[in-house]
Parts: structure tokens; sequence; C-alpha cells
């Protein structure tokens, strides 16, 4: 879908705030009302916007803990990983994983509350994943950037 700067300045809008009204989308980016939400519409038909969510903080949560786990299968065949991927979905403290090129086949962001918590993840889930052979977990001191906004060119 092509962008032009209408769009780009209400998509850039909703991913500040997702709940801004559209009297106060079409204000902010000098449209009438209905073209307003007409776009919107589009947008979302488009499959552009793919859903609208709320950002919770993490550390208010419970869970100021995020680790990187990368995983490496026994075997790449697509039945592996199509295991593993349908297995890794099932683990509520997983909250990224991507199928990397490189030393490992996966790499997983897991959230949690303390060393102990991913202690137990690791070993009542991570392990038991299908496919393991090996797991490599990186802890992150502190999230220097944290970004849920696209760049939209």
């Amino acid at each position: 879908m092509a962008l032009d700067r209408y769009d780009r300045l209400i998509l850039e809008a909703l991913q500040q705030d997702g709940r801004i009204s559209n009297v106060q989308l079409a204000q902010k980016v000098s449209l009438s009302e209905s073209a307003c939400l007409r776009r919107v519409r589009a947008l979302e038909e488009a499959g552009m916007i793919d859903r609208y969510a709320a950002l919770l903080n993490q550390k208010r949560a419970g869970l100021p803990g995020n680790v990187f786990v990368q995983v490496g299968l026994h075997r790449e065949v697509e039945s592996d990983l199509a295991a593993f991927e349908d297995a890794v979905r099932g683990i509520p403290e997983v909250m990224e994983c991507y199928l990397m090129s490189g030393e490992f086949d996966y790499l997983v962001r897991v959230v949690v509350s303390d060393m102990a918590d991913f202690e137990r993840i690791h070993k009542e889930s991570l392990t038991r994943l299908p496919g393991v052979a090996r797991i490599n977990s990186s802890f992150a001191i502190r999230t220097v950037q944290r970004k849920t906004q696209l760049p939209l060119r």
C-alpha cells in the first residue's frame, strides 16, 4: 500500500496515541472528520494497522527482567521448526520469538520477575520445547531504548 502524507500523519498520530478520538485525529492531521475516518478504516482494511493495544509498564506489571534466549534445534527441518514454533507460542512469558540466521535458530525474549522465575521458566518450559539441542541465555542489565513506533517513509 502506497502511503501519502496524510496516511503517514495518521499512522504517526495513532502510534503515539491509539485512543485518540477521530475528532482530535482529524484536527491533528488537518482533515475533515469524515475523510479522516475513511482513511483510518482504509488503513485498517489494508492491514497497515494490525491492531490496537495498551502498552503496559513492564516493571509495574511485576516482570522487570528481560532475558534473551538463543535456541538451537537438533535439525532444521520444516516439521521441527513448526513444532517448536507452535510450542513456544504457548509460553506466556515469551514476548517475542524470531527465526534467525547464524549460529542459533531462534532468538526468544522472555520477561521474568527475577532470577528464580527465569530458572522456573527454563526448567519447566524452555528445555521442554520440541527439538531443542542447546540454549544460551543473556540477561538484559537495563533497557537503553525500546520503541513502539515504526519510522514511516
